[in-house]
């Protein structure tokens, strides 16, 4: 994990990848696997001829199906959250998803890919691929489509080279060794770009993350965000000092929710996207300001005596707290919290005695984050971090999860205080 999620395995993948493109004489290309019914790659498409415009290399298109389910975490909500999550942050974005959006049904699918088939390699295939995909979304009939055997083949050369490649996702931009999924990456695979002189001439990112309201001038408390957290989650880890920022910004009352992580309660996780995910949040956390350092990985037990501490943590005022200077420790400093030294250090920085936090431990624990897990399902959600919004001038309460999502959070307490 430590490796995996270091800027010298970054810089490694990359420079293999351009060698290797070297040795067999291919030049330098950004590709992109569109999948038809991927709310993601219908956004991401949107930006296509934006990106074609601005950097002086080509951006071939490739069509993709549906990874297995065991790549989608929880494949019976994954479809509609996706669909939900896309139309709500397209706007930011200055892209459309249809808000009438519905499930395409298979034949639907064939035909779009059947439609676009023939366009991978023209330079219309991005607006006509933004056509066929609203028509697809909202439930329209699609102009012209046909049945043929173009778009099955071209959808089965796409999955070979997406998987020869070492990804599984649709709407993925892949350039010389590194992934970048969707609308969400393209401002580091433009940044990369950028650096590497494809822009040509200095340019600004064409598709930033979208900035958040300023909540520093609103008054919150009345709006309650609870935030389900993990203390193996590598995106947790990231985003964690990004949400204490915007509890302090806006002076939102907030509930802390923390779960079991995924793989502790079995959410299934290939190998290949636990690497993306290492990769990809390493990158994040470079980003934004928030690297990783030397990672001690909390798996197992480790994580079991945090967490059987923690009620105890919550009810000294100090829940915040204990899971920052966790998440610090395990996946920042690298102190081997699976020792009782390493969790007295934990207890220290969050200025906790430890003979109070040993005496208080809470032999019920589990019944907290098997509460707290019931509610975050209950929302939709199964992945973290996750969040949800209550409260102030809405009824219906808001959710989401990821940290990319913290910015639309931000907004939504805006928009409720």
């Amino acid at each position: 994990m430590r490796r995996l999620s270091s800027a010298g395995f970054q810089q490694l993948m990359r420079q293999r990848a351009r060698l290797g493109r070297r040795l067999t004489r291919q030049p330098p290309a950004v590709h992109y696997f569109h999948q038809v019914d991927d709310p993601y790659s219908h956004l991401a498409v949107q930006r296509l001829d934006t990106l074609r415009a601005t950097y002086a290399l080509p951006f071939v298109a490739h069509l993709v199906s549906q990874p297995e389910a065991s790549f989608l975490g929880n494949s019976e909500h994954y479809g509609p959250w996706a669909r939900n999550d896309a139309a709500s942050i397209a706007s930011a974005y200055q892209v459309t998803f249809p808000a009438n959006h519905r499930t395409p049904a298979l034949a639907d699918v064939a035909a779009a890919n059947e439609e676009l088939a023939g366009h991978l390699t023209s330079s219309d295939f991005a607006h006509n691929a933004a056509v066929v995909g609203e028509a697809l979304w909202s439930g329209a009939a699609l102009e012209g489509a046909h049945t043929g055997d173009a778009g099955r083949f071209a959808v089965d050369r796409g999955n070979v080279l997406r998987h020869k490649l070492g990804h599984y996702l649709g709407g993925m931009f892949y350039f010389d060794g590194e992934w970048y999924w969707g609308i969400d990456r393209l401002r580091l695979l433009e940044q990369r770009l950028i650096d590497e002189g494809y822009a040509g001439r200095a340019v600004e990112i064409t598709t930033p993350q979208p900035t958040a309201l300023d909540t520093t001038v609103i008054d919150a408390q009345h709006v309650l965000l609870e935030y389900f957290p993990s203390l193996r989650s590598p995106y947790t880890a990231v985003g964690h000092p990004h949400v204490l920022s915007l509890i302090k910004r806006s002076g939102v009352t907030v509930k802390l929710r923390p779960v079991m992580p995924m793989l502790m309660r079995g959410v299934p996780a290939p190998r290949a996207k636990q690497r993306y995910i290492m990769m990809d949040a390493g990158r994040e956390g470079r980003a934004c300001g928030n690297p990783f350092g030397n990672i001690v990985d909390p798996f197992g037990e480790p994580v079991k005596r945090a967490f059987a501490r923690f009620p105890a943590a919550l009810a000294m005022g100090k829940g915040m707290e204990f899971m920052t200077a966790y998440l610090d420790a395990a996946w920042v400093r690298g102190v081997d919290i699976s020792t009782e030294d390493g969790l007295r250090e934990v207890a220290a920085n969050a200025d906790i005695q430890w003979n109070e936090l040993v005496q208080a431990e809470d032999t019920e624990w589990t019944t907290l984050l098997d509460k707290n897990l019931s509610e975050m399902l209950s929302a939709g959600l199964w992945g973290v971090p996750s969040f949800r919004v209550s409260g102030g001038r809405l009824d219906e309460p808001f959710a989401c999860w990821g940290q990319d999502r913290i910015w639309r959070v931000e907004n939504e307490i805006a928009n409720r205080a």
